[in-house]
C-alpha cells in the first residue's frame, strides 16, 4: 500500500469537509421546503386569505334565506392570452342572501390543439369574497379541453346572509389561464 502525498491527503480531507457541508445544506433545504406548506397555510389563515381552489365549507353556518333583501350578482369572464370563447350564460342575477343559486359558464377551445386551463375567481368588492360561498365550481380543478371542444360548466353558490348591508352588488369575475408548461409540451410533441 502506498501512502498519499501530503498535498493529496489535504485535498481529500477538504473534499470530505465540503461534501459534509453540502449534505447538511441539502438536509436543511429539504426541511425548509417541507416546513413552507404549513407556514404558508398559517400566513393565509392569519391574513384571511382563503384557498380559492377548494369548495367553501358551510359547517355550522346559518344559511337561511333572507327574503327581505336582494343582492345583484354580475358575472364576468376573461381569458389570459388564450383563443377561447368564455362567457357566462347569464350576465346578471338578483338573489336573496342564503338562497342556493347556480349559473352556467360556456367555454369553447378555439385552438387546433388540446389545452389545459385553470380558472381563477376574483370578486368586487374584495370584502364580498368571504361572503360568496361556492359549493361547486369549475375553478376547483384544472380543465382539459380538446381542440374545438365546447363545454358548459356550473357554479353553484350562495351569498352569506352576514354580507354587510352596504354591499348591494357583487361582481364575480373568472380569468382562465393556460396551465404553465402546456404550450411547451405540445410544441415539443409537434417538433419530433
Amino acid at each position: 500500500m502506498t501512502s498519499l502525498p501530503a498535498d493529496d491527503r489535504l485535498l481529500s480531507s477538504a473534499n470530505r469537509t465540503v461534501l459534509r457541508k453540502l449534505a447538511v445544506m441539502a438536509v436543511v433545504m429539504f426541511g425548509f421546503g417541507f416546513a413552507l406548506v404549513p407556514f404558508y397555510e398559517k400566513i393565509c389563515q392569519v391574513a384571511g386569505i382563503r384557498n380559492v381552489f377548494q369548495p367553501d365549507r358551510l359547517v355550522n353556518e346559518n344559511t337561511q334565506v333572507d327574503l327581505t333583501r336582494k343582492v345583484s350578482i354580475e358575472f364576468d369572464s376573461n381569458t389570459q392570452r388564450l383563443a377561447w370563447s368564455f362567457k357566462p350564460l347569464e350576465n346578471h342575477l338578483e338573489v336573496h342572501p342564503g338562497e342556493l343559486t347556480q349559473v352556467v359558464y360556456e367555454i369553447r377551445n378555439n385552438l387546433n390543439r388540446r389545452v389545459i386551463g385553470q380558472a381563477v375567481p376574483s370578486y368586487g368588492p374584495s370584502n364580498a369574497a368571504e361572503h360568496f360561498k361556492k359549493l361547486e365550481c369549475f375553478c376547483f380543478q384544472q380543465q382539459t379541453f380538446e381542440a374545438g371542444e365546447t363545454r358548459r360548466m356550473p357554479v353553484t353558490f350562495l351569498i352569506d346572509p352576514a354580507l354587510p348591508a352596504s354591499v348591494n352588488t357583487i361582481t364575480l369575475s373568472y380569468t382562465f389561464f393556460e396551465v404553465a408548461g402546456t404550450q411547451a409540451t405540445v410544441a415539443a410533441g409537434k417538433g419530433s
